[in-house]
């Protein structure tokens, strides 16, 4: 179990527990147009969801999981929160819940910490391998339903490795999709970036704003920047 301020995560059912990928991405994604509908791709326990639900007055938020397991518990983490009324989990493949909603509903925002591993080494543990490989959701299938998902002014934000950078950006841009605004992560002040924060709209910007964010100066002692982003859910930081 992970307590947050406002709600709680129950994990012993999911591959992919609360980390501090999700917990950035959820409380980095930029909500310039007041979304009033909302996507968490790839939900796992529903933080992103319920971060974005803490963070925005979104009347409806939805969440997609393939994994039964994760599914479950996400529901229960739903229904747990203050905000269960504004909360909803399908489970189902990110391509069969595009292709049931394609121009039935689109989403002001869509967030995704998306499985990222691409090396060959499979753990055995199809639901842990399901959650961190890509190959469970390649990147151009994600970008290609989020294009088909999102509104017309809409924001598609997403946390992946600094090396993917490049790659992800340049496939965004064959589905129309313009990065507005990066964040790079690092460690600590010595150490290499990991990862990228990366906001999309159909806008085209000249320039792209990008900014670094350092975690921590030594361990488990945190910048202040860090600890400005997060405070509003990290019951002790």
């Amino acid at each position: 179990m992970f307590t947050f301020k406002k709600f709680t995560i129950q994990q012993n059912r999911c591959a992919m527990k609360v980390g501090t990928d999700g917990v950035l991405l959820g409380a980095w994604t930029p909500l310039y147009n007041n979304p009033y509908t909302v996507l968490d791709i790839g939900s796992g326990t529903g933080l992103l969801a319920l971060m974005l639900t803490q963070r925005s007055g979104a009347e409806q938020i939805d969440a997609v999981e393939i994994d039964e397991e994760a599914f479950t518990q996400c529901v229960e983490n739903f229904e747990n929160s203050p905000w269960s009324d504004r909360l909803y989990c399908y489970c189902a493949s990110l391509e069969d819940f595009t292709e049931e909603f394609f121009e039935e509903i689109t989403y002001d925002l869509i967030v995704s910490n998306p499985p990222f591993y691409s090396e060959n080494y499979k753990s055995g543990d199809t639901q842990r391998d399901t959650a961190r490989f890509t190959d469970s959701l390649p990147f151009e299938q994600l970008i290609a339903c989020t294009e088909g998902l999102l509104s017309e002014n809409g924001i598609f934000a997403v946390i992946i490795p600094y090396k993917e950078e490049e790659k992800f950006i340049r496939l965004s841009a064959e589905y129309g999709l313009c990065p507005f605004k990066i964040t790079q992560i690092r460690g600590n002040q010595n150490a290499e970036i990991k990862r990228s924060l990366i906001a999309f709209s159909r806008k085209q910007t000249d320039k792209i704003p990008v900014d670094e964010l350092v975690i921590e100066t030594q361990r488990h002692q945190y910048t202040k920047e860090y600890k400005s982003l997060v405070e509003d859910f990290y019951l002790n930081i």
